[in-house]
């Protein structure tokens, strides 16, 4: 489905021509994880879009942690999703949003989810086809189950022994939060003691309608960071939407012992129990 054949998981991107050549196919649903008004301008033939939170934050948690199991599987059915469901998900801003469904999707034990590599600017840079309708959904039924394994809470990341070079705590927010000049409205601002830095956008190549890296350059990138297979690595960013989509990119390249800090510094910077630099 993509050509990108560098990377060990080949199979979680599709490309634009894949796309275009199963859009009839009634078995995808297409999920455009960008804005609601954006989506109603313009879309891919057949997308439905997501008209509330197209993060999955619980607004019960003040949007800082996924949505709870009930919430989720209603908003996945209203999207005409299904256990059976091959979805493919793109949005117009590096897969950032994209990704973030692929790994709630995830979380909740859905596996047939594919992302669309390049998303909606490449789609449009290659003069593809676009509408302004909205295709009639048919609810579905969504049975979810839990994989605790690819979430941290705060106590986890509490828990890791930083001073253990096979646990790495991963930040990919901006050099500016990373530092504590950018506080984000948060109480606190700063990094998690020990954690390793590098912002989310360098894995995507913004000449190229922001599509993925490939794994040799991806590679290179997290080669100075010491971040290897072999390791536990969890990702964390201000609310757990930039470390699904690095989440996707370690496990596009094959990396299998991951986590993501759903509350990252959204609840971290909030408490007065948890350390800081």
């Amino acid at each position: 489905m993509s050509k990108d054949q560098d990377y060990a998981l080949t199979e979680l991107l599709i490309n634009t021509e894949w796309l275009q050549n199963n859009l009839s196919n009634e078995d995808i649903r297409i999920v455009d994880c960008g804005y609601w008004e954006a989506y109603k301008r313009a879309h891919i033939p057949g997308a439905v879009g997501i008209r509330g939170d197209h993060y999955f934050k619980d607004p019960d948690t003040n949007r800082t942690f996924i949505s709870n199991p009930e919430q989720f599987s209603r908003e996945i059915s209203e999207l005409g999703i299904s256990n059976n469901t091959l979805v493919v998900a793109y949005d117009d801003f590096g897969s950032l949003w994209a990704t973030r469904l692929w790994w709630a999707l995830k979380y909740y034990g859905h596996h047939s989810v594919k992302i669309l590599n390049g998303g909606w600017q490449k789609w449009l840079r290659e003069g593809r086809q676009i509408t302004d309708v909205k295709p009639q959904i048919q609810k579905t039924k969504f049975d979810r189950t839990i994989d605790q394994s690819i979430l941290a809470t705060a106590e986890q990341v509490m828990d890791t022994d930083r001073n253990n070079p096979e646990k790495i705590v991963f930040d990919v927010r901006s050099t500016a939060e990373y530092k504590g000049e950018n506080d984000r409205g948060n109480k606190r601002s700063g990094h998690i003691p020990g954690a390793k830095h590098l912002e989310w956008l360098n894995f995507v190549d913004k000449e190229k309608s922001m599509t993925f890296k490939s794994a040799s350059e991806i590679e290179a990138l997290l080669a100075p960071l010491d971040i290897t297979k072999d390791k536990e690595i969890t990702t964390y960013c201000q609310g757990g939407i930039r470390a699904a989509h690095v989440f996707f990119v370690l496990e596009l390249l094959g990396y299998k012992n991951l986590r993501v800090y759903d509350g990252s510094f959204r609840e971290w910077g909030n408490r007065q129990d948890t350390a800081i630099e």
